[in-house]
This record gives structure tokens, C-alpha cells and sequence, in this order.
């Protein structure tokens, strides 16, 4: 659980301070041989804040809790 606990907090983090998921996408629109055209595209997930201080406090509240076992 431990695990799980520091993955949530590094994408509570991650969530709070980016905000969301951005990503870049090329595609081939023409290929003729020599010549080749690609199209870039920009592609974002948005993540509201919320859900990125749930992540956090999830993943702080599932650290502390197993801080007292022997794993």
C-alpha cells in the first residue's frame, strides 16, 4: 500500500501543478515518394484541481497508514 500511497501523491503533484495531461500526435497526411507531409497536433486531458488534491490527500493518508506495519 505503501506504493500505491507515494504513486498517488507524485500524480497529485503532478495534477496540481500542470493541471491536466498534454501530449503531441504527428499523423502522415501525404506520402509521394520523396516528398512527405505530417500534421502536429497538440492533444491536452484537463484535470481539475480537485482531483489532483484527492490523489495527494489519498496518497499521504495511504503512506501514514502503513507506517506502522513491517513490510
Amino acid at each position: 500500500m505503501k506504493l500505491v500511497g507515494i504513486i498517488l501523491i507524485v500524480l497529485g503533484v503532478l495534477g496540481l501543478a500542470y493541471g491536466g495531461i498534454t501530449w503531441t500526435r504527428k499523423e502522415k497526411v501525404v506520402d509521394l515518394g520523396p516528398v512527405e507531409v505530417t500534421r502536429t497536433e497538440h492533444e491536452r486531458l484537463p484535470l481539475p484541481p480537485i482531483v489532483g488534491g484527492i490523489c495527494l490527500v489519498a496518497g499521504v493518508a495511504l503512506v501514514l497508514s502503513g507506517r506502522g506495519r513491517v513490510s
